[in-house]
């Protein structure tokens, strides 16, 4: 794994197609340190999902496509990524970065 990724100061998930887990960096094996953490590392995600988080999951490996938004959980928001990878061109499974914000995402326009 590149040391980008493992020291990202949001969390950074990829999988498979099959939903394997290939990727858990640092913050996201934290926060998961209570059901495995690293040793997550070859499971599948769809068991660690419930039935609706799972069916989405899903549509967005059979779409291939890309999902943003943000996410309020205790008072704390954050802005949750996902998005297809591939490999030669081919869909490989999906990309989830979580990056935890305090302040209000600015818009800006490039043209």
């Amino acid at each position: 794994m590149c040391d980008w990724v493992e020291e990202f100061p949001g969390m950074i998930s990829v999988c498979d197609v099959d939903g394997k887990i290939l990727v858990l960096n640092k913050q996201i094996a934290e926060y998961f340190s209570s059901t495995g953490g690293k040793n997550l590392i070859g499971s599948n995600l769809f068991d660690c999902h419930g039935q609706v988080s799972g069916e989405e999951i899903r549509r967005l490996m059979t779409k291939e496509k890309v999902d943003i938004y943000i996410a309020v959980e205790n008072g704390n928001r954050e802005l949750v990524i996902h998005s297809p990878w591939y490999k030669s061109g081919v869909f490989a499974g999906l990309v989830e970065i979580t990056l935890p914000f305090k302040y209000e995402i600015k818009v800006r326009n490039r043209n």
